[in-house]
């Protein structure tokens, strides 16, 4: 069998972060997934939602979705 032409999205990335129409590249808070109980109730609050990527990593985190962009 013959490998598909063209490039691919990395799905691993693609299920991290999400690219907003202006281009920014939101992720989720760290932190959140276990040992809640010992984090304080604004600690926990804080981690809701979403906060954009640092400038620093945009660059790689895009070239991982070429069809968002």
């Amino acid at each position: 069998m013959r490998r598909p032409k063209g490039i691919k999205t990395k799905k691993s990335v693609a299920k991290r972060f999400k690219i907003t129409a202006s281009g920014k590249v939101l992720r989720a808070s760290a932190g959140k997934r276990h040992l809640a109980q010992t984090k304080s109730p604004k600690r926990r609050r804080n981690l809701r939602g979403t906060t954009t990527v640092h400038p620093t990593d945009v660059y790689r985190i895009t070239q991982n979705l070429p069809f968002s962009h």
